[in-house]
């Protein structure tokens, strides 16, 4: 920029000036302006931090503070390990980045694409606000990650933990996330002003604090007012916990209550998550639309329901036989 300005006005003055005069007049503005080129270029290669306006950023777009902490301690983990401005990481530098984090072991490779795609979003998101020309992750592309069958709950295994319950909010909590999908953060913010029991639907807030309708079967309507109806307190919590002052159960007390009766009935693994896998899984077995299923879920994309549904394989053998066999 520098150069180009010198050499305008070198040509601006040619003929008026002879040749002992451009070469000062050429000395005299290299003295000058170039120190103001270096000094310019120093300055935008200081390093700086912009992972704070791009947390502000995903903020005002909706994110919430969970999936904010991670992506920032993720990207600061990267600008810390690297120890270079954003403006000067490149490819190579993140591809060695990721290299040494999954060598540590322990990480898994759905893990380590997690960290690829947030460190994507927030370089792409430098080269839309003109930070940098190009993201560097452009070139690095998807971890590939073997598909798991994934377990679900079958019939028997939900009456068997229905009769186990010995109190009727269990009973009544493991209900609601069998018939409405529902993930468990949503689970514990619900309030009993979000169930409409006429039409058995209910209200819930999912990720980014969208708002959507899930439904629910006679079975969860009769026991959900079962437990409403023996409760004392004046809580607005859908659930509580069971001893006073009964505040509003949180996700680590709904996930030890079911580890704690999948022990006592030696079942593998019993989680909340697995209710949601169960009944994504039954809805497309019985026909359900997958668009359909991708609302109820309320996954932003189809791709996420397909993993989320695992089809058995009794049924693909069956749809087989009928359309091809």
């Amino acid at each position: 920029m520098i150069d180009h300005i010198i050499a305008n006005i070198r040509n601006d003055l040619l003929g008026i000036l002879d040749e002992n005069q451009m070469k000062l007049l050429s000395e005299v503005l290299a003295k000058h302006l170039l120190p103001l080129q270096s000094a310019t270029t120093e300055s935008k290669n200081e390093k700086s931090d912009m992972l704070p306006v791009f947390i502000a950023a995903k903020r005002v777009e909706g994110c919430s503070e969970k999936s904010l902490r991670y992506y920032e301690s993720t990207i600061r983990n990267m600008l810390e390990s690297i120890g270079k401005p954003e403006c000067q990481i490149t490819t190579e530098n993140l591809r060695s980045y990721l290299d040494t984090y999954q060598r540590r072991g322990t990480v898994s490779k759905v893990t380590l694409d997690n960290v690829r795609r947030i460190l994507s979003s927030f370089f792409a998101w430098l080269e839309d606000e003109d930070y940098i020309v190009k993201s560097p992750v452009r070139r690095i592309h998807k971890v590939k990650t073997g598909k798991t069958v994934k377990e679900t709950y079958s019939d028997e295994s939900l009456e068997l933990m229905r009769d186990h319950c010995d109190n009727a909010r269990d009973l009544a909590m493991i209900d609601l996330l069998a018939s409405t999908g529902i993930r468990v953060g949503e689970l514990v913010k619900l309030n009993r002003s979000d169930v409409d029991f006429e039409n058995r639907e209910c209200i819930v807030f999912g990720k980014g604090n969208k708002q959507r309708k899930v439904y629910f079967d006679a079975r969860t309507k009769i026991h959900l007012q079962r437990y409403l109806g023996e409760r004392t307190d004046g809580n607005e919590a859908l659930f509580v916990s069971l001893l006073k002052p009964f505040d509003r159960l949180q996700i680590s007390g709904v996930e030890i209550r079911l580890r704690k009766i999948g022990r006592e009935l030696s079942f593998h693994k019993v989680h909340p998550h697995k209710f949601r896998r169960t009944l994504a899984t039954m809805a497309i077995d019985k026909g359900m639309p997958i668009e359909q299923v991708q609302q109820l879920l309320g996954h932003q994309s189809i791709d996420t329901t397909l993993q989320y549904a695992m089809v058995n394989q009794n049924n693909v053998k069956e749809s087989h036989r009928k359309y091809i066999g």
